[in-house]
């Protein structure tokens, strides 16, 4: 690989904003004494880059989250077609999420990467209220007026909002076909703009780090792999744990002959970072398997858009540990809206790389926390992304033989003779 073509690769350019970033402010910290470093530098010019780029992120996650969640639930179609395959398929969506979701959260205060820094005291930041009771947050959820739910970035309201205008769309069928359209289009303009944003992002992370590493010494690389070590470690629990135990108890067939079957799609997965490329690839495979192919043409591209399990967990998983990072403890309320935003979220989740990244930011919003936090997921973002796509993939591909087990569906002697 010549130089020229390393330099255009963004997961290049982000590695490097990474070092970069952190060498940079291993050095700033070394002349702290000189006014011009906190004057011009730090309060000045990595101030403007880095809180402009954080900026731009809020900027699009009201729009991305308001216009994906419609194009994901519409896409459902008439739900009195969709019938008890499409209720199984989401239920399972739903429900192995929500269990991805406990075990991120759970693992992320076993070994508290964030935890010890403290880089911000109550002064600085004061975190949303979460005093409400679990029947307050369900109320809460509930817009009584959208555009202000819009204005004030109320997600949670949002997400319910563009729910029900989802719905709405795909009961409507062909008489909605012009607003579906117009919404499929403005999808693709707002992830145009998401990757036009993500072309200064190694900007923004350069000054985001370095004004991290200037704050808090090089403690905070340590605790990034720590990050690393918690997301890998909850997807493989979730691969081997939950999926596991759903596909045994619900189609007694070998959990280790269909994982034989994946890994070429897992390769795919893994170095794509993409769910969308990999759709071809799972279909092959579900062919192979003997699945019936309404079944799988159904549920894989479905799920390629609703069903982003490796993503929640990541999400979840950094939430925590960007409270702990700022010393900022989450209340179990917090939590349930964790839970409930990352299993959102995952619905709206463009099957690209890189989209969960930005969809964090409506998760981390979602519990008051900072997003400026951000920035050092957003080093690691392509490590991250190449190992929850897979799971990401293997999710849908789970959930499309339980459904096709539970319907009679599968052709048991090609299943084992592939």
């Amino acid at each position: 690989m010549n130089i020229k073509k390393i330099l255009s690769n963004s997961t290049y350019q982000m590695v490097f904003a990474l070092i970069s970033g952190l060498i940079f402010g291993a050095i700033l910290k070394l002349f702290s004494e000189f006014s011009y470093v906190d004057f011009i530098l730090t309060n000045g010019i990595l101030k403007l880059l880095g809180k402009g780029f954080i900026s731009l992120i809020k900027m699009i996650v009201v729009p991305l989250v308001f216009v994906s969640i419609i194009c994901g639930i519409s896409s459902l179609g008439d739900s009195k077609k969709l019938g008890k395959i499409g209720l199984k398929t989401i239920a399972l969506f739903v429900i192995t999420t929500i269990a991805g979701v406990i075990i991120s959260l759970s693992l992320s205060y076993i070994i508290k990467p964030g935890y010890g820094t403290h880089i911000i005291t109550s002064q600085d930041f004061v975190p949303k209220s979460n005093s409400k009771n679990f029947f307050d947050i369900i109320l809460d959820m509930v817009p009584s007026n959208p555009i202000k739910s819009m204005c004030h970035g109320n997600l949670l309201q949002v997400i319910i909002f563009s729910s029900f205008i989802g719905v709405s769309i795909g009961s409507l069928g062909k008489k909605a076909e012009i607003l579906s359209n117009f919404f499929n289009v403005a999808n693709e303009c707002i992830l145009k703009v998401v990757s036009m944003i993500m072309k200064v992002a190694p900007i923004g992370v350069f000054s985001l780090i370095s004004n991290m590493v200037y704050s808090t010494g090089g403690e905070s690389l340590l605790k990034v792999l720590k990050l690393i070590l918690t997301v890998l470690l909850g997807l493989i629990l979730q691969v081997f744990i939950v999926y596991f135990c759903f596909y045994k108890l619900g189609t007694r067939l070998s959990f280790f002959k269909f994982l034989k079957n994946f890994a070429k799609v897992a390769e795919i997965a893994f170095s794509t970072a993409s769910s969308d490329a990999s759709i071809p690839f799972e279909m092959q495979m579900m062919k192979n398997m003997g699945i019936s192919e309404p079944i799988y043409r159904f549920i894989l591209p479905l799920g390629a858009t609703m069903n982003m399990t490796g993503t929640a967990i990541m999400q979840s998983a950094c939430t925590v540990f960007i409270s702990q990072f700022y010393g900022l403890p989450l209340s179990l309320n917090s939590l349930i809206t964790i839970i409930a935003t990352a299993v959102f979220a995952s619905i709206g989740t463009a099957g690209v790389p890189g989209a969960g990244t930005i969809m964090l930011a409506m998760v981390v919003e979602s519990v008051g926390l900072p997003v400026d936090g951000i920035a050092m997921i957003m080093g690691i973002d392509r490590i991250l992304d190449m190992m929850r796509t897979p799971v990401n993939v293997l999710g849908d591909c789970v959930c499309t033989v339980l459904v096709a087990k539970s319907e009679n569906l599968i052709d048991k002697e090609k299943y084992y003779k592939n």
